[in-house]
Parts: structure tokens; sequence; C-alpha cells
């Protein structure tokens, strides 16, 4: 059997967990994840441990935030004027909104809300945080 390699289009089945033991992603009940091997559709460690299977092979990897969505970035919280808010929607806290900057609209979460601020962090969920992936490589293509 031949390893993937870039170009190829894997499909695997995968269970991604916290440190503490929680499931934050998993393809049980559903189809394979599918995505092109090199094309940056997944994250970098994420890739590099499909890189190692044959097909049917499983593997269990650790993968560091510098490998996954980053370390969290204090920059990506801020505190905007509520007045930047639509009159007629009340932020609440946990409330995803998209900050427009450029051309891509970037998801933030809203986590605090004052009279006259609200608090978004447009850090990923996952940013600074270690992963856990059980993966299985079901085919290549």
């Amino acid at each position: 059997m031949a390893k993937p390699i870039d170009g190829q289009t894997v499909r695997i089945h995968y269970t991604g967990t916290l440190e503490d033991g929680s499931v934050f992603d998993s393809s049980d009940g559903r189809d394979p994840l599918e995505f092109i091997l090199g094309a940056g559709q997944v994250i970098p460690g994420f890739e590099s441990a499909v890189r190692t299977l044959d097909t049917g092979e499983s593997t269990k990897t650790t993968i560091a935030p510098e490998n996954a969505y980053g370390e969290r970035r204090e920059d990506m919280v801020i505190t905007l004027d509520r007045s930047q808010f639509p009159p007629d929607g009340e932020p609440e806290i946990g409330l995803q909104v998209y900050l427009q900057a450029g051309e891509q609209p970037i998801p933030a979460t809203i986590i605090a809300v004052a009279d006259d601020s609200v608090t978004l962090d447009a850090n990923h969920s996952l940013a600074g945080k270690t992963l856990i992936f059980d993966i299985e490589l079901v085919s290549i293509s």
C-alpha cells in the first residue's frame, strides 16, 4: 500500500478531543471527511498525521496549538462602542457576529456586554488548545 501524497483526495474518519477528554468534533455517524492533501483545507498537524497512514490504518496524534489553530491572541479580543451594534437587536454573551475587515468577514463571539460597550473575541474557539485526534484513513483517490 502507498501513503497519500499532495494533490490526492483522502477520505478519513476522525474524532477530535481536548486534553480533558471532551470531544469537540467527530465524523462518527457521518460520511468520512474528504479533502485534498496539501491544499491547506485542514490544520497542518492533522494533514501531517494523515500523510503517515496507509489506507485502512489508524493513528492517534496530539497536535500542539502552533500546528492547529494557533495560540490565543489577546489582540483578537476587542471592545466596541455599543452604538456600533444595530439598535433593533440585543447583544448577548455567546452570540456569534461577523466583523468586516477587508473582503473576508471574521467571526467573533460576544464575551461581555456592558451598558456602553460590547466585547468580542475573534480567536478561533480552539485557539491555544492542544488537540488529540483519532484518525482512520478510509481511502485515497
